[in-house]
């Protein structure tokens, strides 16, 4: 995610070396260049050049905040019941910045980050199977089959009180935009519609600075064109409609749940952290009660903890995922996962079988709830459907039920939603220990609850942010003079930063810089062995093309059965994890489901396993119509690197 400012870091002397000692250790620079940027990359944040928000401690509406700083920048956005501005430097005023930090009405300064939606996993928010319309109206039932998780939504439907179209609870959907075309959209009328704006005549008619923002916004380009040119959202918005009814349906009916797309991420997955506030205030301030977060990354920043925080004051439920990088958030950043705002609710992934999804983040403290996540079917731009996997995946089911309870109950705060999303939630032994909550969401029992409290009064603590400086001003990369140079080393920035006018080179760090020379003169050697063993492995090459799929299995052991999780299959075998330990070239039986929920039985042999109970198992020879069922398999699946 972050690893081009390490990648600078590392050329500007990666030239010199190269000239020093030749072509040779060329390729010892260049190895050492993966390595930086493995290291390193977490240490230098991406970041929009020049572009900073600043919070005061007063009211900037009565206070001479914006006159004395004017002249110097390009004042791009203001928050004014955040008591927040978003700026540009203007060229040759760079001082400005410094004269903020001393100022003491200035709470924080700290740079215009990018943010992305979570992908990290190989097949985390990619789209592993697709579905024409026909395909899925011939395949529809009157029951909820977006996941096959008994998260009891079939039976929540009969709960939830009839339509009224005076009580549709709105979910913004802060992501990649929305395909507002798809038939799902029209037919369900799901699309939240300002009612204070005339459809294009140009004019800004309810005064909010949004022209013709009829049914959401652009953060990207700043228009009211939201089109999803990624995909990422469209399938999101599909799953929050979808909580409240079969959109796989070749008659819907019209949605009780309302969604407001607000497009901050662009067609490669990356917005900017003041455009993700300014969706936040969007949300807030036109009506939404439950923000979807289905994006997120290991950056601090307390300009966007202040704007959930404004959201929080405001009773909205924020619904964050807990990232895709089977990582510990108690011990590992993500955000917004991880903010403490009281209504942020941090959500996992969980397959059918309500086993943690391989990828999924955990935490027994700040990850709150699981919710399915692998093989979602939703919406996809141009009226397909198809499955993704993800917590991206998990976060907007969670979104979407709490907005089908918020009608049984439309005074319940953001922060009684949580606590009642987790009080509903089935507790499961595998989860244990994995989420707060150790249980994965219920909606027939969520509605439930949220009825028999349907009276109760509207309540919250009072919360102030205690913001960190973890991430300081001083770790914005910018460009340098050097980088405006053509051809050669010079066309990539060298001015990464450690510390405020320190390079890492320079930084007076001793050890680290020691580190890098022992690296250095290390790597040689490295690289002689690398190349040998790589030789002498040349006979050892996949015979089949591997791809990345995601299902639970069970492996049968002599007269024991186990589950466990498969990540990738070939026509010659597969690989999995399973929380019991196996023998290395035992026998096993393994019955599969598939993408088209065929089963199958193939026997194998394990051929190598991993100290976290990860294994690899070769098929014995495969009759020809399980190798003709698996390639049909692979022909629908992402293919896995090599």
């Amino acid at each position: 995610m972050f690893a081009l400012s390490s990648a600078v870091i590392a050329s500007k002397h990666l030239c010199g070396f190269k000239r020093i000692y030749g072509s040779m250790n060329l390729i010892v620079a260049l190895a050492f260049l993966s390595f930086t940027e493995v290291s390193l990359a977490q240490s230098f944040p991406k970041v929009v050049p020049g572009e900073y928000i600043i919070k005061y401690k007063m009211d900037i509406g009565r206070s001479n905040a914006i006159g004395k700083i004017q002249s110097k920048v390009n004042l791009k956005a203001a928050f004014p019941e955040m008591n927040m501005l978003h700026m540009a430097v203007k060229p040759g005023q760079e001082a400005v910045i410094d004269e903020l930090r001393k100022d003491k009405d200035v709470l924080f300064v700290e740079p215009n980050y990018i943010l992305e939606k979570l992908v990290d996993d190989n097949t985390a928010g990619k789209v592993l199977n697709t579905l024409s319309l026909d395909q899925v109206y011939s395949q529809s039932s009157t029951s909820f089959t977006q996941n096959y998780s008994n998260v009891k939504v079939d039976q929540a439907w009969t709960l939830s009180s009839a339509y009224d179209s005076s009580n549709r609870p709105i979910v913004a959907i802060l992501d990649t935009g929305l395909d507002k075309q798809h038939t799902v959209i029209q037919a369900s009328q799901a699309l939240w519609v300002n009612t204070k704006e005339i459809p294009g005549n140009g004019v800004d008619d309810d005064q909010n600075g949004y022209v013709d923002d009829v049914n959401g916004w652009n953060f990207v380009s700043n228009t009211s064109s939201f089109a999803d040119d990624e995909g990422h959202g469209t399938h999101v918005a599909g799953i929050v409609i979808g909580a409240g009814m079969d959109i796989f349906s070749a008659q819907l009916d019209v949605s009780k749940i309302r969604i407001m797309p607000l497009k901050f991420l662009d067609s490669q997955g990356a917005g900017s952290t003041a455009n993700a506030i300014k969706a936040i205030y969007y949300a807030v301030n036109n009506g939404a009660k439950v923000i979807n977060n289905s994006w997120g990354g290991p950056g601090y920043s307390s300009s966007l903890l202040e704007a959930l925080t404004f959201a929080y004051n405001h009773q909205v439920l924020i619904v964050s995922a807990a990232g895709n990088s089977a990582k510990n958030n108690d011990t590992n950043e993500m955000f917004p996962a991880n903010y403490g705002v009281p209504s942020n609710i941090s959500v996992a992934a969980t397959t059918e079988s309500d086993r943690l999804a391989t990828f999924s983040n955990f935490g027994a403290n700040l990850v709150h709830v699981a919710s399915p996540g692998v093989y979602i079917y939703s919406t996809l731009p141009g009226n397909i459907f198809g499955s993704m996997s993800g917590t991206s995946m998990a976060a907007p089911f969670v979104a979407g039920i709490a907005a089908l309870a918020l009608r049984e109950a439309p005074s319940l705060t953001g922060y009684q939603m949580k606590n009642l999303i987790i009080s509903s939630a089935f507790s499961l032994s595998a989860l244990r220990g994995i989420v707060q909550s150790g249980a994965r969401v219920d909606a027939y029992s969520l509605l439930s609850q949220v009825k028999s409290n349907q009276y109760l009064a509207a309540s919250q603590p009072d919360y102030k942010p205690v913001y960190s400086e973890e991430r300081s001003l001083a770790s914005e990369s910018e460009p340098s003079q050097e980088s405006t140079s053509k051809g050669g080393c010079g066309a990539i920035s060298t001015s990464a930063f450690i510390g405020k006018g320190q390079s890492f080179w320079n930084s007076g760090n001793g050890g680290a810089s020691a580190l890098a020379v022992m690296a250095l003169m290390a790597f040689p050697l490295l690289v002689y062995f690398g190349l040998r063993l790589r030789s002498r492995r040349k006979d050892y090459r996949r015979q089949h093309d591997r791809f990345m799929m995601s299902s639970d299995i069970r492996v049968k052991v002599g007269d024991k059965e186990l589950v466990g999780h498969m990540r990738t299959i070939s026509l010659g075998g597969l690989s999995f994890n399973a929380e019991e330990m196996l023998d290395k070239g035992g026998s096993v039986t393994i019955k599969i489901k598939g993408p088209d929920n065929k089963e199958i039985d193939v026997e194998g042999r394990v051929v190598w396993s991993e100290a976290n109970h990860s294994y690899g198992v070769k098929f014995e020879e495969t009759r020809l119509s399980l190798s003709e069922t698996i390639l049909n398999w692979t022909q629908k699946l992402v293919k896995a690197d090599n």
